[in-house]
Protein backbone atom coordinates (compact mmCIF):
# COMPACT_ATOMS: atom_id res chain seq x y z
CA UNK A 1 0.00 0.00 0.00
CA UNK A 2 2.15 2.82 1.14
CA UNK A 3 5.32 1.50 -1.88
CA UNK A 4 4.12 4.38 -4.26
CA UNK A 5 5.01 6.88 -0.91
CA UNK A 6 8.22 4.74 -0.28
CA UNK A 7 9.19 5.00 -3.43
CA UNK A 8 8.54 9.00 -3.61
CA UNK A 9 10.66 9.15 -0.44
CA UNK A 10 13.57 7.24 -1.59
CA UNK A 11 13.48 9.40 -5.15
CA UNK A 12 13.62 12.58 -2.28
CA UNK A 13 16.76 11.02 -1.07
CA UNK A 14 18.31 10.19 -4.33
CA UNK A 15 17.91 14.08 -5.81
CA UNK A 16 18.91 15.46 -2.37
CA UNK A 17 21.42 13.34 -0.58
CA UNK A 18 24.92 15.52 -1.75
CA UNK A 19 23.39 18.62 -0.99
CA UNK A 20 22.00 16.78 2.66
CA UNK A 21 26.25 15.22 3.39
CA UNK A 22 27.96 18.68 2.44
CA UNK A 23 25.41 20.97 4.16
CA UNK A 24 25.32 18.94 7.84
CA UNK A 25 29.46 19.29 7.19
CA UNK A 26 29.56 22.69 6.99
CA UNK A 27 27.03 23.47 9.77
CA UNK A 28 28.05 20.98 12.40
CA UNK A 29 31.32 22.35 12.08
CA UNK A 30 30.72 26.18 11.58
CA UNK A 31 28.02 25.27 14.93
CA UNK A 32 30.76 23.60 16.96
CA UNK A 33 33.49 26.01 16.05
CA UNK A 34 30.71 28.89 17.01
CA UNK A 35 29.68 26.95 20.83
CA UNK A 36 33.70 26.00 21.70
CA UNK A 37 34.70 29.95 20.60
CA UNK A 38 31.80 31.65 22.55
CA UNK A 39 32.22 28.48 25.35
CA UNK A 40 28.82 27.41 25.47
CA UNK A 41 27.19 24.22 26.44
CA UNK A 42 26.13 21.77 23.65
CA UNK A 43 23.00 20.57 24.25
CA UNK A 44 23.00 17.56 21.79
CA UNK A 45 19.12 17.07 21.05
CA UNK A 46 18.62 20.89 20.75
CA UNK A 47 21.43 20.76 18.34
CA UNK A 48 19.57 17.98 16.00
CA UNK A 49 16.72 19.24 16.29
CA UNK A 50 17.86 22.81 14.49
CA UNK A 51 20.31 20.64 11.87
CA UNK A 52 17.39 18.64 11.38
CA UNK A 53 15.13 21.68 10.39
CA UNK A 54 18.00 23.52 8.64
CA UNK A 55 18.18 20.46 6.20
CA UNK A 56 14.41 19.83 5.72
CA UNK A 57 14.56 23.20 4.54
CA UNK A 58 17.24 22.67 2.07
CA UNK A 59 15.63 19.39 0.82
CA UNK A 60 12.26 21.26 0.47
CA UNK A 61 13.74 23.90 -1.25
CA UNK A 62 15.50 21.24 -3.75
CA UNK A 63 12.35 19.60 -4.45
CA UNK A 64 10.29 22.28 -5.00
CA UNK A 65 12.60 24.21 -7.79
CA UNK A 66 13.84 20.74 -9.82
CA UNK A 67 13.44 20.72 -13.10
CA UNK A 68 13.27 16.97 -14.04
CA UNK A 69 10.94 17.09 -17.12
CA UNK A 70 8.51 19.17 -19.35
CA UNK A 71 5.92 18.85 -17.30
CA UNK A 72 2.15 18.47 -19.16
CA UNK A 73 0.41 19.97 -16.78
CA UNK A 74 -1.15 23.75 -16.59
CA UNK A 75 -1.46 25.01 -13.87
CA UNK A 76 -4.88 25.19 -11.62
CA UNK A 77 -6.01 27.52 -9.64
CA UNK A 78 -10.32 25.28 -9.12
CA UNK A 79 -9.52 24.15 -5.72
CA UNK A 80 -10.15 20.33 -4.98
CA UNK A 81 -9.70 19.70 -9.25
CA UNK A 82 -6.57 17.91 -8.73
CA UNK A 83 -7.00 15.95 -5.96
CA UNK A 84 -9.95 14.38 -7.02
CA UNK A 85 -8.25 13.40 -10.45
CA UNK A 86 -6.16 10.87 -8.82
CA UNK A 87 -7.62 7.26 -7.72
CA UNK A 88 -7.12 6.98 -4.03
CA UNK A 89 -4.12 4.12 -3.67
CA UNK A 90 -2.66 4.95 -7.34
CA UNK A 91 0.64 6.00 -7.81
CA UNK A 92 -0.23 9.81 -8.86
CA UNK A 93 -2.21 10.07 -5.58
CA UNK A 94 0.53 8.80 -3.05
CA UNK A 95 2.68 11.18 -4.80
CA UNK A 96 0.82 14.37 -5.45
CA UNK A 97 -2.08 14.05 -2.62
CA UNK A 98 -0.24 11.98 0.50
CA UNK A 99 3.09 13.23 -0.60
CA UNK A 100 2.29 17.20 -0.39
CA UNK A 101 1.18 16.25 2.92
CA UNK A 102 3.84 14.14 3.98
CA UNK A 103 6.23 17.01 2.83
CA UNK A 104 4.81 20.03 4.68
CA UNK A 105 4.01 17.80 8.03
CA UNK A 106 7.85 18.31 9.26
CA UNK A 107 7.17 22.31 8.61
CA UNK A 108 4.14 22.04 10.51
CA UNK A 109 6.10 20.22 13.54
CA UNK A 110 9.27 22.20 13.54
CA UNK A 111 7.33 25.81 13.22
CA UNK A 112 4.99 24.97 16.48
CA UNK A 113 8.33 23.73 18.01
CA UNK A 114 10.11 26.60 17.95
CA UNK A 115 7.52 29.09 18.61
CA UNK A 116 6.07 27.44 21.53
CA UNK A 117 2.45 28.57 20.80
CA UNK A 118 -0.55 27.14 22.02
CA UNK A 119 -2.49 28.54 19.30
CA UNK A 120 -2.46 26.90 15.86
CA UNK A 121 -3.01 30.13 14.07
CA UNK A 122 0.81 31.53 13.91
CA UNK A 123 2.13 28.11 12.44
CA UNK A 124 -1.09 28.20 10.02
CA UNK A 125 -0.64 31.48 8.99
CA UNK A 126 3.83 30.91 8.27
CA UNK A 127 2.65 27.44 6.88
CA UNK A 128 0.24 29.53 4.36
CA UNK A 129 2.85 32.00 3.61
CA UNK A 130 5.67 28.75 2.74
CA UNK A 131 3.10 27.43 0.39
CA UNK A 132 2.01 30.10 -1.47
CA UNK A 133 5.75 31.00 -2.15
CA UNK A 134 6.90 27.85 -3.25
CA UNK A 135 3.41 27.47 -5.86
CA UNK A 136 4.46 31.16 -6.91
CA UNK A 137 8.05 30.41 -7.44
CA UNK A 138 7.40 27.12 -9.23
CA UNK A 139 5.11 29.01 -11.64
CA UNK A 140 7.77 31.44 -12.47
CA UNK A 141 10.79 29.18 -12.90
CA UNK A 142 7.86 27.04 -15.47
CA UNK A 143 6.68 24.54 -12.98
CA UNK A 144 3.13 24.77 -12.27
CA UNK A 145 0.94 26.53 -9.74
CA UNK A 146 -1.71 24.08 -8.16
CA UNK A 147 -4.02 25.73 -5.80
CA UNK A 148 -4.49 22.22 -4.39
CA UNK A 149 -1.14 21.45 -3.48
CA UNK A 150 -1.59 24.49 -1.00
CA UNK A 151 -4.13 23.02 0.76
CA UNK A 152 -2.33 20.00 1.01
CA UNK A 153 0.81 21.66 2.03
CA UNK A 154 -1.76 23.13 4.81
CA UNK A 155 -3.71 20.49 5.70
CA UNK A 156 -0.02 18.67 6.57
CA UNK A 157 1.11 21.46 8.33
CA UNK A 158 -1.38 21.90 10.79
CA UNK A 159 -0.86 17.66 11.44
CA UNK A 160 2.29 18.86 11.97
CA UNK A 161 1.03 21.29 14.51
CA UNK A 162 -0.86 18.75 16.02
CA UNK A 163 1.61 15.77 15.89
CA UNK A 164 3.89 18.40 18.37
CA UNK A 165 1.08 19.30 20.71
CA UNK A 166 0.38 15.86 21.23
CA UNK A 167 4.21 14.71 21.85
CA UNK A 168 4.31 17.93 24.21
CA UNK A 169 1.30 16.75 26.13
CA UNK A 170 2.72 13.29 26.75
CA UNK A 171 6.01 14.69 27.40
CA UNK A 172 4.49 17.24 29.86
CA UNK A 173 2.97 13.74 31.82
CA UNK A 174 6.33 11.79 32.02
CA UNK A 175 8.35 11.47 34.96
CA UNK A 176 11.16 13.68 35.33
CA UNK A 177 13.79 11.31 34.06
CA UNK A 178 12.35 10.85 30.99
CA UNK A 179 12.69 14.83 30.50
CA UNK A 180 16.52 15.10 31.41
CA UNK A 181 19.07 16.21 28.81
CA UNK A 182 20.59 12.70 29.38
CA UNK A 183 17.56 10.94 28.22
CA UNK A 184 16.23 13.52 25.40
CA UNK A 185 19.80 12.84 24.21
CA UNK A 186 19.74 9.61 23.66
CA UNK A 187 16.25 9.83 22.09
CA UNK A 188 17.30 11.93 19.64
CA UNK A 189 20.59 9.49 18.25
CA UNK A 190 18.25 6.77 18.66
CA UNK A 191 15.92 8.08 15.99
CA UNK A 192 18.40 9.98 13.88
CA UNK A 193 19.77 6.30 13.33
CA UNK A 194 16.62 5.13 12.79
CA UNK A 195 16.30 7.33 10.33
CA UNK A 196 19.20 6.68 8.36
CA UNK A 197 17.99 2.98 8.64
CA UNK A 198 15.28 3.52 7.06
CA UNK A 199 16.58 5.99 4.16
CA UNK A 200 19.32 3.51 3.57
Amino acid sequence: MFGPLSNTIQGVVNLTWPMIIISIIIIVSTRLTYLLKNHEKLVLYKELLMLSFIIYILCLFQVVTYQDEVSWATNNFIPLKEIFRYDIGSRLFFKNVLGNMVMFLPFGFFISYYLKSDDFKAPLFLTIIASISIEEVQMLIGRVFDVDDILLNILGGLIGYFLYHILSNIGHNLPKVFKSEIFLNIISILILIGLFMIIL
